[in-house]
């Protein structure tokens, strides 16, 4: 299993402790160095769509903008992933995308798929992440 899909955090978000996220379970060291864990996939997948929404806010408004900032160069091949997830999404990389439903969880499917390999996620636990926010 990958550590995405064991801290319930398949997006690797990196621990902040600035950040409280819905569901987030203490930092500890000795378990997860770098990541945030969650209680459930749907609250992983939870914070993954708001940070999303966030960096739509904050003018990263196409894939390439928002991978280039989830995922950077220095521990990335961030141009193919880029690539992937525009593919998966059926836009071009630099195209603005909108913040609605549908874009948002086809996104985070497609960040998913990369950060673990697969996206093992039923469409149910993705509408629960949503219905969240």
């Amino acid at each position: 299993m990958t550590r995405g899909l064991r801290n319930n955090n398949p997006g690797n978000i990196d621990h902040n402790p600035a950040n409280k996220w819905q569901g987030q379970l203490p930092h500890d060291r000795n378990i997860e160095k770098r990541f945030c864990r969650f209680e459930s996939p749907e609250l992983g997948i939870r914070a993954l769509i708001k940070l999303l929404i966030n960096y739509h806010g904050n003018g990263y408004k196409s894939v390439a903008k928002m991978i280039n900032r989830w995922a950077p160069t220095n521990e990335n091949n961030t141009s193919a992933y880029i690539k992937g997830v525009a593919q998966s999404l059926g836009v071009d990389p630099h195209q603005v995308i909108a913040v609605n439903k549908t874009t948002l969880i086809a996104l985070a499917k497609s960040i998913i798929y990369h950060e673990n390999g697969k996206q093992p996620y039923s469409e149910a636990t993705f509408e629960k992440a949503f219905e969240l926010l």
